[in-house]
C-alpha cells in the first residue's frame, strides 16, 4: 500500500484528535494555559468598564469631576494591563514549549515509521514528497498550534465575555451586533469544506515541488552530462507554477472570508454608532456606556475577524496533519515482530527458501517457486542475466521485502519471526553502491558499529586496506563529501566493505558489490572481500567472473527460477546458461580467465 493511499482522511475533528494523540505533549498542561489565556482575555474587558466608570462616575459626576475616583480606576486599569501582559507572556511560552515538544515527537514518529516501511512502500512515493510530509507539513501544523489554536479558544472566550457585558449595558445594541454577524458565521461555516480541499491541494503541490527540486539537485551531474538543463528547468517551472496556482486559489478563498469579516465589522460599528447615538440622545443610554459599548464592539469584532483567519490556518494545518498521519498510519508490510520475535544465536548460518515466489506491485512474478538451501559457512555466487531475479533474491534474504508466497528461513527460523534488532546484527547487506554520509571515512566505517578508532585501524589492516588509507589526504579523517562524492566509486565500496566488516555479521549478502569497480581497485576489493567473507556464510550477487570463480558454489538464475547450481569449474564445462554466461565474460575480458 502506498503512503498516498493510507486510509486516514476524515473530518477536521477526527484529524485533530488523531494528530493530538500522536503529539501528546501539545496537550500537556493545556488547562493551565487555558486559564492563563482566559485571565488575559478578561483583562481586556476591564478597559471598557474603566472607561465607562471614569466617564460617567468620575468626569461627568453630578457633583463635578471626581479626580480621586479617576486615579483609583486608572491604577486598577494599569494593574490589570500588567497582569494581562504577564499572563499573555506565560501563555506564549507554554504554547511554544508544548507545541515544539509535541511536533518534535510527531516528526520523530513519522521519520521512524518511514524507515520501518519496506522499500516497496517507500518507492511508491517520490522521496522529496515524502520528506515534505515531515518537514514543511509539520511546519504548517506548528504555526497553527502556536498561534491559531489557542487564539481560537481565546477569541471564543473574548466573544462570550464581550457579549455578556454588551447585554448588561444595552440588550438592544447587543441584539443589533449579533444580528449583523450571524450571516457571516453561516457563510464561513459553509466555506470551511471548500477551504479544506483547497489547502489539501496546496500541501500536495508542496510535496511535488520539493520532490522535483530534490531530484534536480541530486541528479545535477546527470542533467549536465546529457545537456538537459532546459528540460529540467521546464519540469521545475511546471511544479512551481502548479504550486503557485494552488496557493493562489486557496488564498483567494481565504481572502473572501477575511474580507467579509472586515466588511461586517465596519458595517456593525457604523450601525451600532447610529443606534447607540439615538439611544443616548433619547436618554436611554449614558455617554460613558455608549463609549464603553463602542470599545466592547471592537473587542467583539476583532476576535470574530481573527477567527475567520484562524479557520483558514486551521484548514491548512489540518491538510498538513492529514499528510503526516497518512505516513504514520501506513501499514507496515514488513513488520517487526518486536518482543514476541526470536533472537538468533551467533555463528555461521544456513539459508533456506521454500517455494518462494515474488512479484512487484502491478508486475509479473520475478521469482517463481524457488527452493534453495545454502549451508552454513558457504560462499555462494548468484549469477544470471539482467532481470533474472538475483537482486530480488538478495532483498528477500535480508528481509527488505517479504515473499508473496513461500518462506525464507535463517537457521531454520522464518524471517518473519526474527526481531529486526537480531536480524540486522546477524545479516548485513553490502549494496551495489554503498551510501556514504557527509562525514569522515572513520565515521562512515563505524556507522554500523560504535567502535573506537583503534578497532577501525585494526580492521583496515586485516582487510588489507591500511595502505590505501595511508595514501589518503587525511587518512581515516578524510572527509568523503555528500554521498561520498570526494571518493571514486571503488573507494566508496571499500568503505562500505569496512563498514560491513566492523558490523561483524554472520550472513553477508553482497548485491553486485564489485560491479562498479575500476580495474586498479578490483584486486584490493577482492582481497578485502576474501577477509570479509572468511568464517561467514556469504551470498554474492555476481556480475564479474572473478566473483563466481572465488565462490564455493554458483547458483544460476533464469526468469525467476534456479536453473543450475554447482562449483564454477563444473558448471563452466556443462551445457547450459552458466556456460554461455561464462563465455560472454571471457569474451569481454579478451578471452582469458584468471
Amino acid at each position: 500500500m502506498s503512503v498516498a493511499s493510507a486510509p486516514t482522511r476524515g473530518s477536521t475533528m477526527a484529524t485533530l484528535r488523531r494528530g493530538l494523540a500522536l503529539s501528546p505533549e501539545v496537550a500537556t498542561g493545556l488547562w493551565v494555559t487555558l486559564l492563563l489565556a482566559l485571565l488575559a482575555t478578561a483583562g481586556r474587558i476591564v478597559v471598557p468598564v474603566v472607561v465607562q466608570k471614569v466617564t460617567d462616575d468620575g468626569l461627568l459626576a453630578a457633583a463635578g469631576p471626581d479626580t480621586g475616583l479617576v486615579r483609583r480606576y486608572l491604577v486598577i486599569a494599569l494593574v490589570v494591563v500588567l497582569a494581562t501582559s504577564c499572563a499573555t507572556y506565560a501563555v506564549n511560552v507554554r504554547l511554544f514549549r508544548a507545541s515544539e515538544s509535541g511536533l518534535a515527537t510527531l516528526r520523530a514518529t513519522a521519520f521512524r515509521h518511514i524507515h520501518d516501511l519496506s522499500v516497496l512502500t517507500q518507492n511508491a512515493e517520490r522521496r522529496g514528497a515524502m520528506v515534505s510530509r515531515v518537514t514543511s507539513d509539520v511546519d504548517t501544523i506548528s504555526q497553527f498550534v502556536q498561534f491559531g489554536g489557542i487564539m481560537l479558544l481565546v477569541s471564543l472566550g473574548q466573544i462570550l465575555l464581550a457579549t455578556g457585558l454588551m447585554i448588561s449595558y444595552n440588550p438592544i445594541l447587543a441584539a443589533v451586533t449579533w444580528g449583523c454577524f450571524i450571516p457571516l458565521l453561516i457563510v464561513v461555516r459553509r466555506m470551511q469544506r471548500s477551504l479544506g480541499d483547497a489547502y489539501d491541494r496546496v500541501r500536495e503541490r508542496v510535496g511535488d515541488l520539493l520532490a522535483a527540486v530534490s531530484e534536480s539537485v541530486v541528479g545535477a551531474a546527470t542533467i549536465r552530462s546529457f545537456g538537459v538543463e532546459e528540460r529540467t528547468a521546464e519540469r521545475l517551472d511546471s511544479a512551481i507554477e502548479e504550486h503557485r496556482r494552488a496557493a493562489i486559489r486557496a488564498h483567494i478563498r481565504s481572502s473572501v472570508a477575511f474580507s467579509a469579516g472586515q466588511f461586517v465589522a465596519g458595517f456593525t460599528l457604523a450601525v451600532v454608532l447610529v443606534v447607540g447615538s439615538w439611544l443616548a440622545a433619547t436618554g436611554r443610554m449614558q455617554l460613558g456606556e455608549l463609549v464603553a459599548y463602542l470599545f466592547l464592539v471592537g473587542l467583539f469584532t476583532q476576535p470574530v475577524q481573527l477567527a475567520t483567519e484562524i479557520l483558514n490556518e486551521l484548514q491548512n494545518a489540518v491538510a498538513g496533519w492529514r499528510r503526516v498521519i497518512e505516513v504514520v498510519d501506513t501499514p507496515l508490510d514488513v513488520p517487526d515482530p518486536g518482543p514476541d520475535g526470536v533472537d538468533l544465536p551467533r555463528g555461521a548460518v544456513s539459508v533456506d527458501l521454500e517455494q518462494v515466489s515474488f512479484a512487484y506491485p502491478g508486475g509479473e512474478p520475478v521469482l517463481r517457486d524457488v527452493d534453495l538451501h545454502i549451508a552454513p559457512g558457504r560462499r555462494v555466487a548468484v549469477v544470471g542475466e539482467t532481470g533474472s531475479g538475483k537482486s530480488t533474491l538478495a532483498k528477500l534474504i535480508v528481509r527488505l521485502v517479504d515473499p508473496g508466497e513461500g518462506t525464507v528461513r535463517i537457521d531454520g527460523v522464518d524471517l518473519r519471526r526474527v526481531r529486526f534488532a537480531s536480524l540486522r546484527e546477524r545479516v548485513v547487506l553490502v549494496p551495489q553502491e554503498g551510501f556514504l554520509f557527509d562525514a569522515s571515512i572513520l565515521d562512515n566505517a563505524r556507522f554500523g558499529a560504535p567502535v573506537d578508532r583503534d578497532t577501525v585501524e585494526r580492521a583496515m589492516t586485516e582487510l588489507g586496506l591500511d595502505g590505501w588509507v595511508a595514501g589518503l589526504p587525511a587518512g581515516l579523517d578524510t572527509r568523503v563529501g555528500q554521498r561520498g562524492e570526494s571518493l571514486s566509486s571503488g573507494e566508496r565500496q571499500l568503505v562500505a566493505i569496512a563498514r560491513a566488516y566492523l558490523a561483524d555479521p554472520d550472513l553477508l549478502v553482497l548485491d553486485e558489490a564489485t560491479s562498479a569497480l575500476d580495474p586498479a581497485t578490483e584486486v584490493r576489493v577482492q582481497r578485502a572481500l576474501e577477509s570479509l567473507a572468511r568464517g561467514r556464510t556469504a551470498i554474492a550477487i555476481a556480475h564479474r567472473i572473478a566473483t563466481a570463480e572465488a565462490a564455493d558454489e554458483v547458483i544460476v538464475m533464469d526468469q525467476g527460477r534456479v536453473v543450475q547450481r554447482g562449483p564454477h569449474r563444473d558448471l563452466a564445462h556443462q551445457q547450459g546458461p552458466y556456460a554461455a554466461l561464462h563465455a560472454s565474460w571471457l569474451a569481454n575480458q579478451g578471452g582469458s580467465s584468471r
